[in-house]
């Protein structure tokens, strides 16, 4: 029930979700927010050209990450990540921009670090895959399923990049 119910409100948002208005949902983990790792994130992704348009501090119930990580319920490792997710808080992002899944998934790295190049952000900051710091929406599809899960549509900003026509044609 909730899948649909999601499915329905990706639907919702999806109008606009294509060329410098695609969103992707970033999340710095756990881990990432302990090692007072977000301002460097957040860095990369302004440095990038990318507009952010929601951010929020969250203690993630179990719940939720449940229906986040519902495509892993099957895995063993699936109550690790959840325990590990719910171990503290969490740095909900929402990021704009021309190709910004596909871009985000490349500055993110590889899921296991040692997979990871040097300049990426697992490839900077990670050692094992249980501790990678953070996640990436893997599709437009995905994205708009997170966001939702995350954020109300009324925590999402609607602002003019005033820089835009320095990053764009």
């Amino acid at each position: 029930m909730i899948c649909l119910i999601l499915s329905v409100f990706a639907q919702i948002f999806k109008s606009g979700w294509t060329g410098v208005n695609e969103r992707t949902f970033i999340a710095v983990k756990p881990d990432g927010v302990q090692r007072k790792l977000v301002g460097e994130i957040v860095h990369r992704f302004e440095k990038k050209g990318f507009k952010l348009v929601g951010l929020k501090l969250i203690k993630a119930s179990e719940d939720l990450l449940r229906e986040h990580y519902w495509d892993l319920r099957s895995k063993p490792f699936f109550s690790g990540l959840i325990t590990y997710m719910s171990s503290g808080p969490v740095v909900a992002m929402v990021w704009q921009g021309l190709g910004v899944v596909k871009t985000a998934r490349q500055m993110l790295g590889e899921t296991n670090p040692a997979n990871s190049l040097p300049g990426t952000i697992r490839g900077d900051y990670c050692v094992e895959v249980g501790r990678n710091i953070i996640h990436g929406s893997d599709s437009v599809e995905s994205a708009q399923k997170e966001i939702s899960l995350w954020f109300r549509h009324n925590e999402l900003q609607r602002w003019e990049h005033s820089g835009g026509r320095w990053i764009y044609n």
